[in-house]
């Protein structure tokens, strides 16, 4: 599941370069961060709450 999630995100963080999402937040190609944030932030609750 994680590999799943995490490709899942790299993929949104290519097309957000290639061409906008226009979410809100994610206007602009510049705005790829704030997917990777999301994603460490998705992978750190992912670890923590695991067995």
């Amino acid at each position: 599941m994680n590999k799943l999630i995490s490709l899942f995100l790299i993929l949104m963080m290519a097309v957000q370069i290639m061409r906008p999402l226009n979410l809100p937040g994610l206007k602009r190609r510049q705005d790829f961060w704030k997917l990777a944030v999301a994603a460490f932030v998705i992978w750190t609750v992912t670890i923590l709450i695991r067995p």
